[in-house]
């Protein structure tokens, strides 16, 4: 009896991990070779030499302020500097390299930069009745075979949910206050160098006057095995917020301005020195 009993938790075992190793077979063959070292290919900005962001008449004067503020020595609306995600679609700037694992379910990107990594769910599912907003918001993509070969070739994704404070680049191009972000994209390798890879990003925000469609390249490494590197924003960032403003911690550890005829901060908490 027990012999019989012992036979039966052995097939009972057998048919488990045979359903198991089924549930979790993955066909590489389908997906694009997306593997290896992604740097981006030259700035990490979002507009280049000679382009305008098509910024509503608001929030162009939003864009001017900023930059006359940075210019005195502050940061305007870009968040950065404390150490905040950038979040989408800032984030496939690529301040870090970055690299793609691509699994039936879900594709990763991670970019070690302030909480870069981005997960693309490819399952199929539909769009949350509630998604708790993000910096890199919530991404669903579909993989396309448009060779018509039998294999994918590029993913397109949409993101929604994305919380701010946002900016494009560090000159603090804004994004709407409202967070009403879409972001969609179309990736792919080149057809002709299966070393470089095209995402072309359109944003759909409310500071801009329609949708705006800029196209990121990536270069992938030669290096089969290529060194990965850890970015901590937070070490050695001498940058510092009080009651909303900027200041900067000097070299000797004591606080600074951080730009011209700044007024030191309120120091109601501390004993002053008696006159």
């Amino acid at each position: 009896m027990h012999r019989r009993s012992w036979i039966g938790s052995i097939t009972l075992s057998a048919a488990w991990g045979f359903a198991m190793t089924g549930a979790w077979a993955f066909d590489e063959t389908k997906y694009p070779d997306w593997k290896g070292k992604w740097d981006r290919d030259g700035r990490p900005v979002w507009v280049q030499a000679g382009q305008k962001a098509p910024l509503t008449p608001e929030y162009q004067a939003v864009f001017d302020q900023t930059t006359a503020e940075q210019k005195a020595g502050g940061f305007g609306t870009d968040v950065q500097w404390r150490c905040l995600p950038p979040g989408m679609p800032r984030i496939m700037n690529l301040y870090e390299a970055m690299e793609i694992v691509i699994t039936p379910d879900t594709t990763h990107m991670l970019i070690s930069h302030i909480h870069d990594n981005r997960r693309i769910f490819t399952d199929g599912r539909a769009w949350p009745a509630e998604i708790e907003p993000t910096f890199h918001g919530y991404s669903i993509g579909t993989w396309l075979d448009t060779a018509g070969d039998g294999r994918y070739d590029t993913l397109e994704v949409e993101t929604r949910a994305i919380k701010g404070p946002r900016a494009y680049q560090a000159n603090g191009l804004p994004l709407h206050r409202d967070n009403q972000t879409i972001v969609k994209e179309r990736i792919s390798l080149d057809k002709n160098d299966r070393t470089i890879m095209y995402d072309e990003i359109t944003t759909i925000d409310h500071a801009l006057t329609g949708p705006w469609t800029v196209t990121k390249k990536y270069v992938r490494s030669s290096n089969p095995r290529p060194d990965w590197h850890e970015e901590v924003c937070t070490e050695n960032n001498p940058h510092v917020q009080i009651q909303g403003d900027n200041y900067f911690i000097g070299a000797d550890g004591l606080l600074m301005p951080s730009k011209k005829d700044q007024a030191a901060p309120n120091l109601k908490y501390f004993k002053q020195a008696q006159k």
